[in-house]
């Protein structure tokens, strides 16, 4: 099996526990934080639905600034329904996967990537790393995140590598 095939293994079973925390995110609640330092509820939704698309920065670009100077030029998309928010998952799993699928063992072996704050130098690694700790371990850290805000929202937290306190195995 190759590394690419791996990681599409991967991407394909957590997408389906992402798909099940972003079904149950509350709609009107966008600017909800249970906290003043936490990231809004609307904001955190939208990275969890959007990190699948980020496979194709880390296998087709050399390296992201993530504070450029003047600013991001990246603006994602506001949702107002979950219909909307789910939508964005699905084209962004879409993008994840023809990257993925388009792409050899030997770039994400062969060829680093490099992320950088503000023009330093932050992290410098093989792309296939930066996949597992870029993308795929975050995505699972910010859904994770993303079941707290639900459980502090009254909604039911989905079954995901075991059962939840609302649901049995799933």
């Amino acid at each position: 099996m190759t590394i690419t095939e791996l990681l599409l293994a991967e991407l394909d079973r957590e997408a389906v526990a992402i798909r099940k925390t972003l079904e149950r995110v509350p709609e009107g609640k966008n600017d909800w934080k249970p906290h003043p330092k936490s990231m809004p509820l609307g904001s955190l939704a939208t990275i969890v639905a959007n990190i699948p698309g980020w496979l194709d920065m880390v296998v087709n670009l050399d390296e992201l600034d993530i504070n450029p100077s003047g600013g991001s030029k990246y603006r994602p998309q506001e949702w107002r329904t979950r219909r909307d928010l789910l939508d964005q998952f699905e084209a962004s799993l879409k993008r994840g996967r023809e990257v993925l699928q388009n792409t050899t063992d030997d770039h994400l072996l062969n060829t680093k990537w490099r992320m950088l704050a503000a023009g330093k130098m932050m992290s410098e690694q093989p792309r296939y790393v930066a996949i597992r700790d870029g993308v795929l371990n975050h995505m699972a850290h910010h859904r994770g995140q993303l079941t707290v805000y639900l459980r502090l929202n009254e909604e039911k937290v989905p079954a995901i590598y075991g059962p939840s306190a609302d649901e049995g195995r799933g």
